[in-house]
């Protein structure tokens, strides 16, 4: 108990490691503003693209299974135009970031 206690007593008297040095340069760990768009252009194409495919094989999935029921082969084409956009929208990725680059001046 008196150890336990004798700890506490220094930890609050002696805040100064909390308060270290590292003695080296502080370095930031933030890229640039063109780093970042570039490196967020990547991560859109690839979620899209992902999302793009997914679709696309449940438009195939749907039609497949449709049988001939006007109402399944309705949701495949649903399917297959939300996989069309997803495809636009990834190709326009690289277009859309660069406005948005122009725009807060990178």
């Amino acid at each position: 108990m008196v150890t336990i206690g004798t700890t506490a007593v220094v930890l609050i008297a002696l805040p100064s490691a909390a308060y270290a040095d590292p003695g080296g340069p502080m370095v930031l760990a933030a890229n640039s503003l063109p780093v970042v768009i570039a490196n967020l252009q990547n991560w859109i194409m690839g979620i899209l693209a992902a999302v793009a495919t997914l679709f696309l094989v449940l438009a195939g999935v749907y039609w497949a299974t449709a049988g001939g029921d006007p109402a399944q082969v309705d949701k495949a084409k649903g399917a297959l135009k939300n996989a069309l956009i997803g495809y636009g929208l990834a190709v326009l990725a690289p277009i859309l970031l660069q406005v948005v680059q122009g725009i807060v001046g990178g």
